[in-house]
């Protein structure tokens, strides 16, 4: 299945979970509020870590695994069990440790309680297998229904804060059940194997080095709201949470580009193809670029008139805090290509283990006073600054093997493109009334200015793509 083919299949799961959100949040945050929001923030952040352990890493790892044996049968079962196997007792370690949390936790038992379904998940987690062999309709398919029995039952099911535990139950078991649909499929994909064969804790020390960088990046991710919600206050929390997702939606069409080149960098990396590794990554730039800018600048541009509609009048304080944070989409979309797209797939994952560490420890650092200067706008800005220095570390070893100048070709008629439709999309938030037909409105519009320019500007990438559609519907 073609690179194009792949990333379609992803790209529309991935604009489905954008559709999600825009469903449920406002629902959730006017039925739960600030504080039940910020509760479920807490403790959906705390079980992450658990799962982070449970997961060690061996989601990515399995991927390049697979993707470098899909070849041949046997090597690619015997890895799978070995991998699987080795999930199967991190899990059940971490939930161990997670039940002795538990004896010593004091307050919010039962929501902890409900959440601990997604390190039972953990286990059950066997997508990157087919994303290792590039068979993404089964794991989309399996996702949208997922995704719409789960919508269902939080619209009939949850009605008032003291809902909160049955919502985060239907959440993580959805997360559960989603992950064990998929494994009906593999017996036409691998082969039983004898026990006495497989080699379990071969894999540790390799998986074990991607779990670091990890952990680090969960470190910013979730320690940053439990931070909040300890130094300043649940409700915080709950403000950076809700910019945090919707900057986390906007990366979301980004990084569906990132999961379908990875199994195909780490299959040329086996096969020696380093040209056309190079290629790859330079194109994978420019396309992620041309789509990071303008979701920046439209992000800054709405987010006061975007954030009251969509989240209530509750969670005003969400709109300045967006507008840091959205800067953080440019240096984020840089680190995931060189990281997902190069570092990992071709064995350097030192480097991208020491960008993510030492980005972590910034964040932490500066994260600390910036909450007590400026609460959730603080976190913002340490998760700001703390993306540019990773993205700039891994820029220093990866332009060293890829081009630069092919990377960021156009890149000029990108930042001049968005500013222009920035100032269109601002101009319109101005003028027209604040509701859900005058923001798709904005939106449409500003995507429509913005490949008019790039088309007025020659963009080659944009002529290139437009190119290879004509051709390929050509009769």
């Amino acid at each position: 299945m073609g690179v194009v083919k792949n990333y379609l299949y992803n790209l529309t799961y991935q604009i489905f979970i954008l559709i999600v959100p825009l469903a449920t949040i406002p629902y959730i945050s006017r039925v739960l509020g600030p504080k039940y929001v910020g509760i479920n923030t807490l403790t959906y952040s705390v079980v992450q870590y658990f799962a982070l352990f449970a997961a060690l890493g061996l989601a990515m790892y399995g991927q390049r695994e697979i993707a470098y044996r899909r070849s041949d049968k046997e090597e690619m079962s015997r890895a799978f069990w070995e991998i699987e196997l080795l999930s199967i007792l991190t899990t059940a370690v971490t939930l161990v440790a997670y039940g002795i949390f538990l004896s010593f936790s004091k307050q919010y038992t039962m929501y902890y309680l409900c959440q601990s379904f997604f390190i039972l998940a953990c286990a059950a987690d066997v997508s990157w297998f087919f994303i290792g062999l590039e068979l993404f309709k089964i794991t989309v398919l399996r996702n949208f229904i997922v995704k719409i029995a789960s919508i269902i039952c939080i619209f009939t099911l949850v009605k008032n804060e003291s809902d909160l535990y049955i919502y985060i139950l239907i959440v993580s078991l959805a997360q559960l059940i989603g992950n064990l649909s998929l494994w009906p499929y593999l017996t036409k994909y691998i082969q039983l194997v004898k026990i006495r064969d497989l080699h379990i804790f071969q894999h540790f020390s390799p998986t074990f080095a991607l779990f670091i960088p990890q952990v680090a990046i969960n470190v910013y991710v979730y320690l940053n709201k439990i931070m909040l919600a300890k130094i300043s206050s649940v409700e915080s929390a709950a403000f950076f949470d809700d910019s945090d997702k919707i900057v986390r939606i906007a990366l979301t069409v980004i990084s569906a580009l990132s999961t379908v080149m990875f199994p195909r960098i780490a299959d040329a990396f086996s096969k020696g193809k380093y040209d056309e590794i190079s290629s790859y990554v330079e194109k994978s730039f420019q396309i992620s670029l041309a789509l990071a800018f303008p979701m920046m600048a439209g992000l800054i541009a709405i987010a006061p008139v975007f954030v009251p509609w969509f989240f209530g009048n509750e969670f005003l304080a969400v709109s300045p805090v967006m507008m840091v944070e959205a800067i953080a989409i440019i240096p984020i979309t840089c680190s995931q290509l060189m990281g997902m797209q190069y570092l990992v797939p071709t064995k350097l994952t030192k480097i991208y283990t020491k960008a993510i560490v030492i980005g972590a420890i910034i964040n932490f650092v500066i994260n600390i006073p910036l909450i007590f200067l400026w609460n959730a706008v603080g976190t913002a800005v340490a998760t700001v600054f703390s993306e540019f220095f990773i993205a700039i570390f891994e820029f220093y070893y990866v332009f060293k093997k890829i081009k630069p100048s092919r990377a960021f070709e156009g890149i000029l008629k990108l930042i001049v493109a968005s500013l222009i439709m920035f100032v269109i999309v601002k101009v319109l938030t101005m003028l027209l009334p604040t509701n859900i037909i005058t923001a798709f409105m904005e939106v449409l519009i500003g995507m429509v200015c913005y490949i008019a320019m790039l088309y007025f500007f020659k963009f080659q990438m944009l002529n290139s793509i437009v190119t290879s559609v004509v051709r390929k519907f050509r009769p």
